[in-house]
């Protein structure tokens, strides 16, 4: 893939943050982005980097009527040697792909899309934070650009790149959240979309959490959307509980969304000789396990927030401590070697590092 580059004038780029320590998430854009586009007759086509700015866009761009978009999300992480490091990005990148198809919407090769963002790292190497804790986070869309009213999929569509510096997801950190057990809606039912990274599965995801966080939670955990007796995700993470020396977490059936996150974990602790489960948990047996002193503990995986302990679940207005709101040893295990091998403090057994030259 030949990628043009055409870099922001110094006038014209941003300064950088100072506090690396204040950084938030998703507030702070890096001077660059990627696009190309798609057409059916061409293919893909006019890869580039461009100075970050707005996107011209037809009123009548299917993706505004018929909601055709997919995206991702990943990091880089500078490491202890300087080096720039992504995590697991093929993996980001056959899943776009999957939400791609699922939609109607044509793949990119993950080694095209490798290149594409390594080509916007080293335009944006200077906005990699080096705190640990800290990372680029980047953004791939993918959406539908052909002006036209109809229910049929797009023939033309944009893909671009934008980044950003990060630091916490959670303001408070490292410690465990409180959690509302949603009962009224449901995110995804099997058949549909929830395996795919799509904006619908997250507007439709939004009010539940508004709701929530006005009575004083973090997130929402989401049921099936059949009995709402089984668990399925939290609004942004996959979850998983120690139920005394096992590991559980719910099934890939189609309804949740595959984290690359979820999948790292499972295979640490696959290793470590645990006991590890997918199989369907319900509401009650956390709620049983908690009560006998089983559930020993509980956290949510994801990109943005890598590890995040569970102190909290409401359910019925029934409140669910686990681990007397504190959190876990296995938490505290599995965050201190993901990113260990993320920052390149541990030994990369897994091959799981990429570097960007």
């Amino acid at each position: 893939m030949k990628i043009t580059t055409d870099l922001a004038a110094p006038s014209l780029k941003k300064p950088k943050p100072v506090d690396e320590s204040a950084l938030g998430f998703g507030k702070i854009f890096s001077d660059h982005m990627f696009l190309m586009e798609y057409r059916q007759e061409h293919g893909w086509q006019n890869a580039r980097i461009a100075p970050y700015g707005p996107i011209a866009m037809d009123p009548a761009a299917m993706v505004l009527h018929y909601g055709q978009e997919v995206f991702e999300g990943l990091k880089a992480y500078r490491g202890t040697d300087g080096a720039i490091c992504l995590f697991r990005p093929r993996m980001n990148f056959e899943r776009m792909n999957r939400s791609a198809a699922r939609l109607c919407m044509p793949e990119i090769p993950p080694e095209d899309q490798l290149e594409a963002v390594s080509a916007l790292l080293r335009a944006d190497r200077d906005w990699i934070p080096s705190s640990r804790g800290t990372s680029l986070y980047i953004r791939p869309v993918m959406i539908a650009t052909e002006p036209g009213l109809g229910v049929r999929p797009s023939a033309e569509y944009l893909y671009f790149i934008i980044a950003g510096p990060v630091g916490n997801y959670y303001s408070r950190g490292f410690e465990p959240v409180r959690i509302l057990v949603e009962q009224r809606y449901v995110r995804a039912a099997r058949g549909g979309v929830g395996e795919a990274k799509t904006a619908g599965n997250y507007a439709a995801s939004l009010l539940a959490a508004r709701n929530a966080k006005e009575k004083g939670f973090d997130q929402v955990l989401w049921l099936d959307a059949g009995q709402q007796g089984c668990i399925e995700e939290v609004g942004t993470m996959n979850i998983f509980f120690r139920f005394g020396d096992e590991i559980v977490t719910p099934p890939l059936t189609g309804s949740i969304l595959p984290g690359v996150t979820r999948d790292s974990v499972l295979r640490i602790v696959r290793d470590r000789g645990s006991k590890v489960s997918e199989r369907p948990v319900t509401i009650d047996e956390v709620r049983a396990s908690a009560r006998d002193g089983s559930l020993r503990e509980a956290f949510g995986t994801g990109t943005a927030a890598v590890i995040s302990p569970v102190g909290m679940l409401s359910h019925n207005g029934e409140e669910i401590s686990i681990n007397e709101g504190r959190v876990g040893e296995m938490s505290r295990t599995l965050l201190d070697e993901i990113m260990g091998i993320q920052y390149g403090e541990i030994p990369d057994r897994y091959r799981w590092v990429q570097k960007v030259s």
